[in-house]
């Protein structure tokens, strides 16, 4: 880190919400875009709606910021996911060796013994038989990494983070008072490796299965218009997947993806219906939705490395997450309080 985080500010800053996707380690992507955006220093964040890995990164950067501004939000990201690697080193049995690259293997763990037995055993065991201490490395480093309690009396921005209601399958939004490591622990639990989170006795899975991000809190409980989603699952992957993996992991590509997709149907009616007279602009709100998007990268990565926390991968995929909001920001950041930058018609329609 270079320490020149709003040097290109220049002046006022352009309000926006970031809504984060989940994705496992591949959340180390989005690490990378919330770095090149603050280190651009052009843009404020007001709100953050985020989901599982999404809401592992927005915690740990409302806390960052709550602490140092941009630049402890940077310090922050880094620290903590720094700290999943080495977690990940002392107790994950989802392990990457570097030799693996010389049959071309990437950062797959596909070739690791470790990864088909896991496989196997999650198959047919749940977390509640394979794990029945309920044991979480991710507690830990949370709780190294955050003060909830800090967070909760002065979080520097609006922030929910989505989890999936268990017995009723709707969605909850922990904020304010609500945020915790339980929260986030909620967000991202995935059922088939934990048991579920229970908070004020209510029981929680993943949020990605309901809201993968949801748009519509940065709607209501922002004063910004302009919403920027970073994407961690493909929308479009070409072909069709053949082996059991890649066809469970492209279901779970499709169904996570598909609230957002039925939240950006909504707002495309609406601001058909604002920009044609039908409804007054005084009653309803005209959102600009900008899109930090790189399908070909992120299908390219094999199902199994959204286990794999090695360092070197989560530093590899923060390095593309920047050179991608780069990008982005070179062409799209003068739409920002204008327009929308992405076509929500045709992208999500």
């Amino acid at each position: 880190m270079d320490g020149n985080t709003g040097s290109r500010a220049g002046g006022e800053r352009k309000p926006i919400a970031l809504a984060l996707q989940g994705g496992g380690m591949h959340g180390a992507f989005t690490w990378g875009v919330i770095d090149r955006l603050l280190e651009d220093g052009r843009l404020e964040i007001e709100g953050i709606s985020a989901t599982s890995a999404g809401a592992m990164n927005a915690a740990v950067l409302a806390y960052g910021m709550l602490k140092g501004g941009p630049d402890g939000g940077r310090q922050a990201l880094h620290d903590f996911w720094e700290a999943i690697a080495s977690s990940a080193e002392r107790y994950s049995p989802f392990r990457w060796v570097p030799s693996w690259m010389k049959g071309g293997h990437s950062f797959g763990l596909d070739s690791s013994p470790l990864y088909a037995m896991a496989d196997m055993v999650l198959r047919i065991m749940s977390p509640y038989q394979f794990n029945p201490h309920n044991m979480n490395p991710l507690r830990d480093v949370l709780a190294s990494q955050v003060d909830f309690e800090a967070l909760r009396r002065q979080c520097p921005c609006h922030l929910f983070l989505c989890a999936t209601n268990v017995e009723t399958g709707k969605i909850r939004l922990f904020t304010g008072p609500e945020l915790s490591i339980e929260a986030v622990l909620a967000s991202t639990c995935l059922p088939t490796l934990f048991q579920s989170v229970t908070v004020d006795g209510q029981h929680y899975w993943d949020g990605g299965y309901v809201g993968n991000p949801a748009i519509f809190p940065l709607i209501y409980q922002c004063k910004t218009h302009d919403v920027v989603i970073v994407h961690i699952n493909p929308i479009v992957r070409p072909g069709v997947p053949r082996s059991a993996a890649d066809i469970l992991n492209r279901v779970n590509e499709v169904s996570f993806n598909s609230s957002l997709m039925r939240e950006m149907r909504a707002i495309a009616f609406v601001t058909s219906l604002i920009q044609q007279g039908k409804v007054d602009r005084a009653e309803m709100k005209e959102m600009r939705i900008h899109s930090v998007r790189n399908d070909e990268t992120m299908a390219a990565l094999s199902v199994s490395s959204k286990y794999n926390a090695d360092w070197k991968f989560l530093c590899s995929l923060r390095d593309k997450g920047r050179d991608h909001a780069g990008t982005w920001l070179e062409h799209n950041y003068e739409h920002v309080g204008q327009r929308s930058s992405v076509d929500i018609s045709g992208e999500f329609l």
